[in-house]
């Protein structure tokens, strides 16, 4: 028995919802999208063959071929406690506002009384911010800054650690993150002696355990082991 033809047409579909969906879902992200500031010195580290990944939990100091010192954390809540904890110590005065926006800083290269300035220079103008010596890293006289960010931003970055970890046990979820761990990235053409005053500041401090930042060869970044 043959069946009867269909008096509808062909199906169609409405896509008119959907790329309005889209259209809503990219204003979503383009508005709520915190973007990335740039680094203020970009090193090339030498190359290996290793195959470990930076852990996104991590203290780093980055050594330029000058042997100027950058310091970064990358938690940046432990950043605005850390800088709180300098301020107070090295009395320096800074505003919340200022404090605010140190946590999206990705690393700086100043002494500590000239980061209100630095933090408050536009983005595009802090790559020719002076001065710009670098973390002062001096073993004679008492002003070894980089070892006291060192100090304090890794115990409140551990801190930061073990209270998300406490939360996440009281409520019965997962806890996946990391503990923080200390790293150093310079770039091929830094001399031994300037990356040996930076670990001799993680030394001193009882830090034996950290991370060397090296270029996969062929492409990406890694870190090696040292103890």
């Amino acid at each position: 028995m043959s069946k009867k033809p269909s008096k509808g047409g062909a199906p169609a579909l409405d896509m008119t919802p959907m790329v309005d969906l889209a259209f809503l879902l990219v204003t979503f992200f383009m508005l709520t999208a915190s973007f990335r500031m740039a680094e203020p010195v970009v090193v090339d580290p030498p190359s290996s063959i290793g195959m470990v990944d930076l852990p996104d939990n991590h203290i780093m100091v980055t050594i330029d071929d000058k042997g100027r010192a950058f310091f970064g954390i990358s938690n940046s809540s432990a950043k605005m406690s850390a800088l709180r904890e300098m301020a107070a110590k090295y009395k320096v005065g800074f505003t919340e506002q200022q404090i605010i926006k140190f946590s999206g800083l990705p690393s700086f290269g100043v002494d500590i009384k000239d980061l209100p300035a630095y933090i408050d220079t536009k983005e595009d103008k802090r790559s020719a911010f002076q001065p710009q010596k670098g973390v002062p890293l001096d073993t004679i006289i008492p002003n070894n800054q980089l070892k006291d960010w060192i100090a304090i931003g890794g115990k409140e970055a551990v801190k930061m650690y073990l209270d998300a970890k406490e939360k996440a046990a009281t409520a019965g979820g997962e806890f996946k993150a990391e503990k923080p761990r200390y790293a150093i990235k310079c770039a091929a053409t830094t001399k031994y002696i300037y990356v040996k005053d930076v670990i001799k500041a993680f030394t001193d401090l009882k830090i034996y355990q950290f991370n060397l930042i090296t270029s996969l060869e062929g492409g990406g970044t890694i870190v090696e082991p040292v103890k």
